[in-house]
């Protein structure tokens, strides 16, 4: 964590638009003995119930959910461009299939409490798990912007407090 800072969540420069949305992000949950990780294009940052917060999309049958699910903290890390391709591998390819790591040259960092991060990331967004339920089509408003997205396989949705930002 050497080439690391610690900030605020109000100091983050990045476009909140950007981050996830277009510049994506990979989510990691796990520890330092198993983890896995995926790319994020859903989600935002905010404030919530007092706290600054990340939310993020994930849909069940995603390895990275098992993991999700287990643990109370998540990071969400950003990427320069140039690793574009590796956080394309991370979002078409399973953990249950291929060790993403190894095969993405990305290395596993660890917070203090062991949650895994990657070093090549330009900003990490350590978050506690706060809310988490599933999407459902009862809630659904916009049904012609919002069902074209299903197939009956809801996303959950994840709220975390960022408890943590690391930045290079």
């Amino acid at each position: 964590m050497s080439d690391f800072k610690t900030c605020l969540p109000q100091e983050i420069a990045d476009n909140p638009f950007n981050l996830i949305g277009q510049d994506w992000g990979l989510v990691t949950a796990g520890n330092s003995e198993k983890l896995n990780t995926m790319t994020v294009s859903w989600g935002g940052v905010g404030v919530l119930w007092n706290k600054p917060v990340a939310f993020i999309f994930i849909r069940p049958q995603r390895y990275t959910f098992e993991f999700l699910e287990r643990g109370d903290k998540f990071t969400i890390s950003f990427f320069d461009e140039k690793y574009r391709k590796a956080l394309a591998f991370c979002g078409s390819k399973s953990g249950r299939d291929h060790d993403k790591p190894k095969e993405t040259g990305l290395e596993p960092a660890f917070t203090g409490d062991g949650t895994p991060y990657f070093e090549q990331a330009r900003l990490v967004l350590v978050c506690k798990k706060m809310y988490a339920q599933y999407l459902n089509e009862e809630s659904v408003i916009d049904r012609e912007t919002v069902l074209p997205n299903y197939n009956g396989d809801y996303h959950k949705m994840y709220v975390g407090e960022i408890v943590e930002v690391l930045k290079k």
